[in-house]
């Protein structure tokens, strides 16, 4: 359902690292290292860790400065996300989109995307920590079919506040899977729209 839309989500290479940089360097106060990421891309065989761009297909024709980069050469990385897959659940460890492109649906484009990973993968639910302030992530999360579990106190060490421990509900259930199916379609829908956000906020550079 989306594979029409004019972005592209796909497995993080160490070649995205300087754009996975940027963004986490003004995302996050508790910030992973460039090593860190490394070893999630090349040795933690329980990591899957994935970036969004524009699809190819959308730059040439959308956003002429990228055409000077080279045909074939990827676009920017717009955000990231990962997670790691502990016996049956698959444990979202980051998501992150630039500044500049939030508020487009490429956060919901990037939980989606590890959702269907993980299904993939095997795993029969998600789970994950959000700052208890952060309303726009938790939001998306409810969304999602992620409820809250339990508040974990002062989980976060730059200035102990809390967490909530969120998950979904067994990724089989019948409510899960219509909860995810709808907001897969409107997702589709929301991000087929031409030209997207994102290709604005890149054209301005032009």
């Amino acid at each position: 359902m989306l594979d029409s839309i004019p972005y592209l989500v796909e497995p993080m290479a160490i070649s995205d690292l300087d754009g996975v940089m940027a963004i986490e360097r003004v995302s996050f106060s508790l910030s992973w290292s460039e090593r860190a990421y490394r070893y999630e891309i090349v040795e933690n065989e329980h990591s899957t860790m994935l970036v969004v761009r524009l699809a190819p297909r959308f730059l040439g024709r959308s956003v002429p400065w990228l055409r000077r980069l080279g045909r074939g050469k990827p676009g920017p990385v717009l955000g990231y996300a990962g997670f790691w897959l502990l016996v049956d659940d698959a444990h979202v460890a980051t998501i992150a989109v630039d500044p500049g492109h939030r508020g487009g649906g490429l956060g919901a484009l990037l939980l989606a995307s590890l959702i269907e990973r993980a299904i993939d993968l095997g795993a029969q639910r998600a789970t994950l920590e959000v700052r208890v302030s952060n309303e726009t992530a938790k939001g998306l999360y409810l969304k999602y079919g992620f409820e809250i579990v339990e508040r974990r106190r002062r989980y976060y060490s730059d200035n102990n506040e809390d967490a909530y421990l969120m998950a979904t509900p067994s990724f089989e259930s019948p409510d899960f899977q219509q909860t995810l199916r709808r907001n897969t379609a409107a997702l589709a829908r929301r991000l087929s729209q031409s030209p997207p956000p994102a290709a604005r906020n890149l054209a301005r550079r032009d």
